[in-house]
């Protein structure tokens, strides 16, 4: 059962057990009826937004800092996201946390109000030595696929040293590792490094350098934006690997290193090979020099036998050569019967295409009398096909004749005056005269009754 504590401030009695957490919820009160709701200014230092939409991050000046929260329900009506190195004011109250008694800001609105001393410091300086060159990937130095010794510029207490350590020891432990220790925080820790990087040029005791410290404010991280420093790297023989702070943080280090590390232990794995991948390449390459050392005396040993072979007794050789000496002389006799005979062969060709040139008289004169003959006979049938044409359409016309129907007792009236054949009997009228044609003759008929009967049919 916890006791209450009064409202007024000292406490009741110096008898009275007080647990903490009455301690933190009294100065909570306090704290709360004494400071009301304020803007405060300030620039922004180690901000992160928790996966619940909380913004934690601590506001700062030349002379204090304190840290702030600003809980999900106001964040996500936030009109800007603070960024490190940003001056802003913060309109907040002032609370303990009281799990753990500190001192914090809650934070209701932000507004942005420029960007801080450092950040700006950092920006220029960066600006400057870009436009000099010493961010030019020209001016980089390549790593040593496998270095001799690895060297490591940190101070002995940073943790990110135990992180590099234990990478180097597991993926190459046959690399000897130099530390050369100096501070990496505070006034004099730029000239410090500075110094150091000089030292290890001049030893020439490794082949690649390790600038490491671990992650921070932009305040624990400022040694490495220092401009000394940055043309003590750029001008380094020793190539330098860049391996400050976490992913998110940079420096002028990191743009003047040859290259760049996320975290510390990544700037361990980019000077050092693995050693089972180099043990498993040197497997490699000894089974390819034993393969090609057997293949080449595989080839000497197959030209010892070419040479062998080709190596023959004085008495083989004179037989070999009596033998060429027989192909010889049976190539020549040939050669003296050949034009002879090419000679004939040409002369048969010859006689032979004369032969079937030349023209054969009776032949192609049978060929014309049996080609007169079709041509008669075809000349005949033709004109027996057309007269059978002829009859049959003399015969069709001789029955379609108007003489014909004419001697079948049919008469043909033509109009007197108009000329014109009568077809109908509407077309007569009493008096008209009208000229009848018959099967021998015609006779001039004048029309005294004209009788039209419906329906006829002829």
């Amino acid at each position: 059962m916890t006791t209450e504590l009064p409202s007024s401030i000292p406490f009741v009695s110096r008898d009275i057990v007080i647990p903490v957490s009455d301690v933190n919820h009294a100065i909570g009160i306090l704290l709360g009826r004494t400071f009301s709701l304020s803007w405060i200014a300030g620039e922004v230092s180690n901000f992160t937004r928790a996966v619940s939409g909380h913004w934690y991050f601590s506001i700062k000046d030349h002379y204090a800092q304190i840290r702030c929260v600003m809980f999900r329900g106001r964040a996500q009506y936030a009109q800007l996201i603070p960024q490190e190195g940003d001056l802003i004011e913060v309109r907040a109250t002032v609370a303990i946390y009281e799990p753990r008694g500190e001192l914090q800001l809650n934070v209701e609105e932000v507004r942005h109000t420029g960007q801080g001393r450092l950040y700006e410091a950092f920006l220029k300086l960066k600006t400057q030595l870009e436009t000099e060159g010493l961010f030019t990937i020209e001016r980089k130095r390549e790593l040593p696929l496998h270095p001799r010794a690895i060297g490591i510029v940190t101070s002995p207490k940073a943790a990110a040293l135990r992180d590099v350590l234990i990478t180097l020891s597991r993926r190459a432990p046959h690399v000897p590792i130099i530390v050369y220790p100096t501070q990496v925080q505070g006034a004099e820790a730029a000239s410090r490094v500075v110094e150091i990087i000089g030292t290890a040029n001049r030893r020439a005791e490794v082949d690649v350098l390790i600038l490491c410290r671990g992650g921070g404010s932009i305040e624990d991280l400022w040694v490495f934006n220092d401009e000394s420093l940055a043309r003590a790297i750029a001008s380094s023989v020793l190539p330098i690997v860049s391996g400050v702070g976490h992913e998110t943080d940079f420096t002028i280090a990191d743009f003047t290193a040859d290259i760049r590390a996320p975290t510390p232990t990544a700037a361990a794995e980019l000077v050092s090979a693995p050693r089972a991948v180099l043990l498993c390449e040197l497997v490699n390459r000894h089974a390819a020099l034993a393969g090609g050392f057997r293949r080449m005396i595989e080839r000497r040993a197959q030209h010892l036998d070419s040479i062998a072979h080709r190596l023959v007794s004085p008495a083989e050789r004179i037989a070999r050569q009596l033998q060429y000496l027989r192909q010889v002389s049976l190539r020549l006799r040939l050669a003296g019967k050949r034009p002879a005979r090419d000679a004939r062969a040409r002369l048969t060709m010859v006689l032979l295409r004369w032969k079937c040139g030349h023209p054969d008289i009776d032949r192609a004169t049978e060929r014309m009398n049996q080609l007169w003959q079709n041509l008669h006979v075809a000349m005949h049938r033709y004109n027996e096909r057309r007269n059978s044409q002829v009859y049959e359409l003399a015969t069709r016309i001789e029955l379609l004749s108007p003489q014909r129907t004419l001697e079948r007792g049919y008469a043909a009236l033509i109009d007197l005056n108009s000329g014109s054949a009568v077809r109908t009997p509407a077309e007569l009228k009493a008096g008209q005269r009208v000229t009848a044609h018959l099967a021998q003759g015609s006779a001039d008929i004048s029309i005294a009754h004209v009788q039209l009967r419906l329906n006829d049919e002829f």
